[in-house]
């Protein structure tokens, strides 16, 4: 597969070779995992993988940024936080996981709309990111936006069948 691709881009030119990452190659995969497997632990193992994969930064600069960031998260440290996230998300815009960890610290100072702001510009960037949307379903739920917060929720099942916040759907009405 990787050669067929490989050699599709040469053919289409510079455009078509920049589209694909093998990084996004590999999460494609582990999506189609989390999305076909039956077993618990493999599951758990795919959303682990793509987690890992989301916090991969582009670049070494980039990825002390990040790292700093997380830093200051885990001394709940969010505006420390959210300080460091802002350098980021200007410095490497297309970081979905940037603009993701700025949202969780705007959350937890319950800063709802500029969170809900950084969800949408990482779903621009990954609109399967099961995170940003259970972020979002929590969020909107808080709000009191039931109806709009159980689309999300399905949208994230749908990336994420394996996610614990699938007990909250709520079937809809006939």
């Amino acid at each position: 597969m990787k050669h067929f691709i490989l050699i599709f881009a040469l053919f289409c030119g510079p455009a078509f070779a920049d589209e694909v990452t093998p990084q996004e190659e590999e999460r494609d995969a582990l999506f189609a995992v989390l999305n076909s497997t039956e077993d618990a632990k493999v599951a758990a193992a795919a959303q682990k993988a793509i987690w890992e994969s989301w916090m991969d930064a582009p670049d070494a600069d980039a990825q002390a940024l990040f790292d700093l960031g997380m830093q200051r998260m885990a001394v709940f440290d969010n505006a420390g936080a959210i300080e460091v996230f802002d350098e980021l998300v200007l410095y490497a815009p297309d970081f979905a996981e940037g603009w993701n960890q700025r949202a969780f610290a705007y959350f937890r100072m319950d800063k709802y709309e500029e969170s809900l702001a950084d969800i949408d510009s990482v779903l621009q960037r990954e609109p399967r990111h099961f995170g940003a949307l259970s972020g979002k379903f929590r969020i909107l739920m808080v709000q009191g936006r039931v109806a709009l917060a159980q689309k999300t929720l399905r949208d994230a099942v749908k990336a994420n069948p394996w996610l614990t916040e699938r007990r909250m759907l709520v079937k809809p009405e006939k």
